[in-house]
């Protein structure tokens, strides 16, 4: 198992070195990623933008840990995810890492103040109950936190999805489309309150967008093609 002594974090937080994924069927294969090295240091932001099936989402994933590259090394709060089995993976996420998601993925039998409470349960902490209650009070849902997901608009979902996020105090959080579902004016709030969260948590930002004006508020932009990354950009004279 991982070591749980790990206490000091490193200045690159994120490091993906070469990385290839290639997806066979029978006798065809798919190259997502190809050859893909780029880095994040401790309280940066950076998006991923590109069209639909640019890999930029399967690169999120290889950097988070949901997955494994056919090859190449991913470091992740000096982890290395790529020699570690699942279960291990699963430990470093739950403690480093945070997950804002398109569709929510909110547990729909758990009112909004049981899902932000789930990770810190996962880690067997108790009295997490005030913890998650104050994150939602800080998203402007302490009127709602006793809702289920069914009853909360899709803004309301996001938001509670992102105090879901940042409960655990990332040392890096990955967030895949936050606003792709999203009116505008829900976009712009839920916006405001991640880059404002992500501010104040000092977490380092991973965003997958297609969203070029939300990509410029991140301090660098990675533009991806045909699985590579064919252009890099300092948007600091943007944000």
């Amino acid at each position: 198992m991982v070591s749980k002594n790990i206490k000091t974090m490193p200045e690159t937080v994120l490091q993906a070195e070469n990385l290839t994924k290639i997806y066979k069927s029978g006798s065809k294969s798919l190259t997502v990623l190809d050859d893909v090295s780029f880095s994040a240091e401790q309280g940066t932001s950076l998006s991923i933008i590109g069209p639909s099936g640019s890999g930029k989402t399967t690169l999120l994933g290889l950097c988070a840990g949901l997955d494994v590259p056919t090859s190449g090394t991913i470091s992740l709060m000096g982890f290395k995810l790529n020699k570690m089995d699942e279960d291990d993976r699963a430990y470093v996420r739950n403690q480093h890492v945070g997950f804002v998601f398109q569709n929510f993925q909110l547990l729909t039998t758990l009112t909004a103040l049981e899902n932000v409470m789930i990770p810190l349960e996962l880690r067997g902490e108790k009295n997490v109950e005030p913890k998650a209650a104050e994150l939602l009070e800080r998203v402007g849902l302490q009127e709602r936190m006793h809702h289920y997901p069914s009853q909360l608009s899709g803004g309301e979902q996001q938001r509670v999805a992102m105090a879901r996020a940042f409960i655990n105090s990332p040392k890096i959080l990955f967030a895949d489309e936050p606003t792709g579902n999203l009116d505008e004016e829900n976009a712009d709030h839920v916006t405001n309150l991640l880059f404002t969260l992500n501010r104040e948590e000092k977490t380092t930002l991973i965003l997958v967008t297609h969203n070029l004006e939300l990509a410029k508020k991140t301090e660098r932009v990675l533009q991806m093609k045909g699985g590579r990354i064919v252009e890099e950009k300092s948007m600091k004279v943007l944000s």
